[in-house]
């Protein structure tokens, strides 16, 4: 799962639970096992403290391992879902009153928080529970905070990550083209491509919307994803809007190579990919992508 996704559903919950003015689980239960109240309502408890020297700010930039439960039934376990890796976030300013992110504000780097939201809150505010949130139990979050960079850290560290993993994509693509006699030429970002039909007129520009047809795969050639693949069950073609951020950026920049009609493969390096995100278990953390694609259509 997203973490924006994850994070979204947090923080409306919150909202929804602190607006209906109740507070069905015990604050005497909660003070008596060492949790406290910031004066927003927001009730947390940290559990260990790390050596951590900052606590993050607003536009610093955090990873985490959470893990999100009612009782034994588990909503979110980013040490399951994400491959063991902790999950990045950018600190934002309190958007309401309670905002979770005013206690990850209080966090250090090696420090572990727990976050508990009785379920009759969300029941009462009219939220939409899950079968197993029954009132009188609590969804819990455990939070570890793993690191804490301002933006301007994190972007030098980005930096520096993604020239050292675009020479490994570039050491593994050239003995990939070497041991098949792939003869592909390749874009200044770095994109790879071998096209086998160039198409009709103009190439999609930005803002323009496109049809595809596309099977991707990883260099092993396990395909992970296809609408033309009956295994998918994807039956119609992909529309989207170039340039816009709608795909990742591979796509964005490669399909601008191709005319209305055109056929080819894009090899597309991780840091145009998904990065260092483990997007599933099909496509793992750092994974070069191959789509062959054929652009249908440009919508003008």
């Amino acid at each position: 799962m997203n973490l924006r996704l994850l994070y979204s559903f947090f923080c409306i919950g919150v909202a929804l639970l602190l607006n209906a003015g109740t507070a069905t689980a015990s604050a005497d239960s909660l003070l008596a096992q060492g949790f406290q109240y910031l004066p927003s309502g927001l009730a947390f408890k940290i559990v260990s403290h790390g050596t951590g020297k900052h606590t993050p700010k607003p536009s610093d930039h955090i990873e985490m391992h959470i893990h999100v439960h009612v009782e034994d039934s588990i909503i979110f376990d980013s040490r399951q879902m994400n491959n063991s890796l902790p999950v990045p976030f950018q600190i934002t300013e309190p958007k309401f009153q309670g905002d979770p992110v005013e206690g990850f504000m209080l966090m250090r780097a090696g420090d572990s928080a727990i976050f508990k939201i009785p379920v009759a809150l969300m029941k009462k505010s009219g939220n939409q529970l899950l079968p197993y949130m029954k009132e009188g139990k609590e969804v819990t979050y455990n939070v570890c905070l793993v690191s804490v960079l301002t933006d301007k850290q994190q972007k030098k560290d980005q930096a520096a990550k993604t020239k050292k993993q675009r020479k490994i994509d570039k050491k593994l693509l050239t003995e990939y083209f070497t041991k098949l006699h792939i003869n592909a030429e390749h874009t200044k970002s770095g994109i790879y491509y071998v096209m086998t039909k160039p198409g009709e007129g103009e190439t999609a520009a930005a803002k323009q919307h496109v049809t595809v047809n596309y099977t991707g795969k990883l260099l092993n050639g396990k395909v992970f994803d296809s609408n033309t693949d009956p295994m998918f069950k994807l039956k119609e073609p992909y529309t989207f809007e170039r340039g816009t951020g709608q795909v990742i950026k591979g796509w964005d920049e490669g399909l601008k190579l191709f005319g209305k009609g055109g056929k080819g493969t894009l090899y597309i390096p991780s840091d145009l990919a998904y990065g260092s995100q483990d997007r599933s278990p099909q496509i793992p953390a750092n994974s070069i992508l191959v789509f062959d694609v054929e652009l249908l259509d440009i919508q003008k």
